[in-house]
């Protein structure tokens, strides 16, 4: 029989939606960083700076890789250090990383900028939604994670919005001038609103165990499955982020479409991916996370082949509105999913590496956008390819395990069991 009062319950509810709110801003600026690039690319090929298609896929790989070392610093230091501390330190570097972006001279000079901005977001994403899961009820993890992320693609969907507003009139520098600013006031914000995730006092002493950040617990039995599993899709979900995010507006002006069209087609997809993240952490509830990502997968590697047969405008809109959720949300359910699967002390540990190690498929989609648009291949060829990804993540999502496995001695002794599909 549960003794929690009505007024502790309220009060609980009340710190929850805080915590999504501030996150959410969080989430909001990492989305409009992300998407700044891909959005600016058509402006930056034209620009004073000398880019070409070669060096702006260097570029959008080299964020990636700044990105994968993010990711396995949080991984490493999480547990020692707190979610929330790392997420501070995070915000920080990539908002410092967009404003070098604006000011830069050189495009050498862009791409160390970007860099510093995937290194921020590295550290970011996997901690935000560490922390959410921390700070919600069991039953609402999903959802939550879901809401949350949705203000990353409200951040995107901001991006898309304020480059077709301003691009080509304006100068490419205001978009990341824009993204540079808000931190200024979210930064103070959380530090004075964000408690301290309730694990961090739980795990602080396994952190001075010698598992190179959880990596020995991530592969013990009963658990490794799972996690070769979790690496594997957020390869493929990280490849079809980057590399669609990176290269849509382009790859739709070599379809023949306008710039400002192409815009317009990046924000339908920034908004499906919102209103799927919603959407799929609602009915994660109901259906169960691993479904949800399974047909999230399966339905972006549909849209990308109704995308590739040039149809209609309206239902072109209809299949960017769709991709959204098999571009975006596949990965971002994908987190949720690892954060609800694996036990509280290795939540940290299994979402940084996940994302870690699937940067490397970050780094692998713009460098294939940007061979398939240099080469004499129909850009059609960038739909076939990229769905080959969204297929593998709907068939290896299928196939997760549940969790069984054994807290270590320090702990406790009794078995593990994740939460059923």
């Amino acid at each position: 029989m549960s003794t929690t009062t009505p007024t502790a319950a309220a009060a609980g509810s009340s710190r929850e939606r805080t915590v999504l709110l501030v996150a959410g801003g969080f989430a909001a600026l990492e989305g409009y960083d992300l998407a700044s690039y891909g959005v600016t690319i058509p402006s930056l090929l034209g620009s004073d700076l000398g880019v070409t298609k070669d060096s702006a896929g260097h570029v959008g790989s080299l964020l990636a890789m700044g990105m994968l070392v993010g990711a396995a610093l949080c991984a490493i230091l999480i547990r020692r250090y707190g979610s929330r501390r790392l997420l501070f330190v995070g915000a920080g570097i990539f908002s410092v990383g967009t404003l070098g972006c604006a000011l830069a001279t050189t495009f050498d000079l862009f791409g160390v900028a970007r860099t510093l901005v995937g290194l921020g977001i590295g550290i970011v994403l996997p901690t935000l939604t560490a922390y959410v899961a921390d700070v919600s009820e069991s039953h609402r993890r999903s959802r939550n994670v879901g809401a949350m992320m949705a203000g990353y693609a409200g951040g995107a969907l901001l991006s898309a919005v304020l480059a077709s507003a301003l691009l080509p009139e304006q100068s490419w520098r205001w978009i990341y001038a824009i993204g540079a600013l808000p931190a200024v006031v979210l930064l103070p914000l959380a530090v004075r609103l964000l408690p301290e995730s309730p694990h961090t006092p739980a795990t602080g002493a396994m952190s001075a165990r010698n598992d190179f950040g959880g990596l020995g617990l991530l592969f013990g039995r009963g658990v490794w499955l799972a996690t070769v599993l979790f690496w594997t899709i957020s390869f493929c979900g990280l490849l079809l982020v980057f590399g669609i995010s990176t290269w849509l507006p382009t790859i739709m002006q070599e379809a023949g479409y306008s710039l400002g069209s192409s815009l317009r087609q990046t924000s339908a997809m920034w908004f499906g991916a919102g209103v799927g993240m919603v959407a799929g952490g609602a009915l994660a509830g109901r259906l169960g996370i691993k479904r949800v990502v399974v047909f999230s997968f399966s339905a972006g590697a549909v849209a990308l082949f109704v995308m590739s047969s040039r149809p209609p405008l309206a239902l072109l809109f209809v299949a960017m509105f769709v991709s959204g959720l098999g571009f975006i949300g596949s990965q971002v359910l994908t987190n949720a999913f690892i954060v609800t699967r694996y036990p509280d002390e290795l939540r940290g540990p299994a979402i940084g590496w996940a994302l870690s190690v699937g940067r490397v498929g970050a780094i692998v989609g713009p460098t294939m956008g940007s061979a398939i648009l240099t080469s004499s291949l129909d850009v059609k060829w960038n739909f076939y390819l990229f769905a080959i990804p969204a297929v593998v993540g709907a068939v290896l999502a299928a196939c997760v395990p549940v969790i069984r496995a054994r807290r270590p001695v320090a702990a406790q002794a009794e078995p593990i069991t994740s939460s059923p599909v």
